[in-house]
């Protein structure tokens, strides 16, 4: 049986699609949909001597120092070296945003922006620069990075 036919046999799933339509939109199917996506993608670390496959989903920000990158997730902390921009580059359309010129973060890790402060769903806080706040507040507030 293809989908085509368990959606037109399926009552129940075919009600509680609907149901999710109405209370929350096309848009809100779409990033469903798009959030069960990249929950499966994962974030390769490669590093000297190891390669780690980090799910996307478990990241929380990633900072540099120096050309040290250092990538908190919700199970542990990584590092490798290499360029934030590059990261960023791979995981900017997973939502990810920089908000200093050392840092960038998870907007879906983000619980709450107070003052020059990200504080994200562990509790941790991190600074945000001047320059890059009103940007990564926008971004918050409509709930997706662009």
């Amino acid at each position: 049986m293809d989908w085509n036919d368990e959606w037109k046999n399926d009552k129940d799933l075919k009600d509680r699609i609907l149901f999710f339509l109405q209370q929350y939109g096309k848009e809100g199917l779409e990033r469903a949909l798009e959030a069960y996506a990249d929950e499966r993608k994962a974030y390769i670390c490669k590093t000297r001597t190891a390669v780690f496959r980090i799910p996307i989903d478990d990241i929380l920000y990633l900072k540099i120092n120096r050309h040290l990158i250092t990538i908190c997730t919700t199970n542990g902390i990584y590092e490798k070296y290499g360029s934030l921009t590059e990261e960023l580059k791979q995981l900017s359309s997973y939502h990810f945003i920089r908000c200093s010129q050392s840092c960038i973060v998870s907007l879906r890790k983000i619980t709450g922006i107070q003052g020059s402060d990200i504080i994200l769903t562990n509790q941790e806080r991190i600074r945000m620069s001047r320059a890059l706040t009103p940007k990564v507040v926008a971004a918050f507030i409509m709930g997706r990075c662009g």
